[in-house]
């Protein structure tokens, strides 16, 4: 269900203040807050309505995202110091 209200959260704010972004024309610490819901729904190729899918390509486009993105790429994919043995 989380996914639906995302999406619906993000369609009253895309019609009350006119988009492209969540609160108008520029970008918000919604926008930063949202950011890795767009790369989870993503990752889990959830079905989105066509004003979701156009807003979340908006955020992977963001240059502050692609910075995000590409470092990911080499993190690790295990931290060491949370490796615990039980």
């Amino acid at each position: 269900m989380w996914s639906r209200s995302t999406v619906q959260i993000w369609g009253e704010c895309l019609s009350a203040y006119g988009g492209p972004y969540l609160f108008g024309d520029k970008l918000t610490m919604a926008a930063a807050m949202y950011a890795p819901v767009v790369t989870r729904l993503r990752t889990f190729d959830v079905p989105l309505d066509p004003v979701s899918e156009a807003y979340c390509d908006r955020i992977l486009e963001w240059p502050a995202m692609q910075q995000w993105l590409a470092a990911a790429q080499f993190e690790h994919e295990e931290i060491e110091e949370l490796e615990v043995d039980f």
